[in-house]
């Protein structure tokens, strides 16, 4: 998917991210080396414009997709497990992870975590990611003060810079592993 619904654009028009230096934003990013096979992902979490808490990991035989979402997975479990309480915006540079979590998760799990093609080809596939997908819908469903949103990646948005650089750092990780 390389383009982003309307709806989900809306959050985020331009490449300033509107005011990230009042309450709790985290960024995420995930990342992929096609010749390994090995993806990494982080999150960075901001208080008031103060970074308060980052996280970073790898997996073998992975995809950029998966940690796409795993970075998605890792941030609403660290909001979850030490700001539970506080509303909090979830960026993300992934068109996937944005709108799955935002339209098509709901749909999923009504699905049974599957995706149904009204032409009759392919029906009932299973997600990709699925076992991510439900873990995500947990932490979410858990928490309405968690949103997610989109930011334009590579455009010198701090936190996402940042969490880039902490996502390569997880797949190189798992290289030198």
């Amino acid at each position: 998917m390389t383009d982003i619904s309307d709806e989900s654009r809306t959050r985020e028009t331009s490449a300033e991210i509107p005011d990230t230096q009042q309450g709790l934003h985290v960024f995420v990013d995930g990342c992929f080396d096609p010749g390994a096979g090995h993806g990494g992902w982080a999150f960075v979490a901001y208080r008031d414009g103060v970074e308060v808490a980052s996280g970073f990991g790898g997996e073998r035989d992975s995809s950029n997709s998966a940690m796409e979402v795993m970075a998605v997975l890792e941030a609403a479990i660290w909001i979850n497990g030490t700001t539970a309480d506080v509303a909090a915006v979830i960026w993300s540079d992934s068109a996937y992870a944005v709108e799955g979590c935002n339209s098509r998760r709901p749909i999923w799990r009504n699905n049974g975590w599957k995706k149904s093609n009204p032409t009759g080809k392919a029906r009932n596939r299973a997600i990709s990611d699925a076992k991510i997908w439900r873990a995500i819908d947990i932490q979410l469903s858990e928490n309405s003060l968690i949103s997610i949103a989109w930011c334009k990646g590579h455009s010198g948005t701090d936190g996402n810079e940042r969490a880039d650089a902490l996502a390569d750092q997880g797949r190189r990780s798992i290289r030198r592993a």
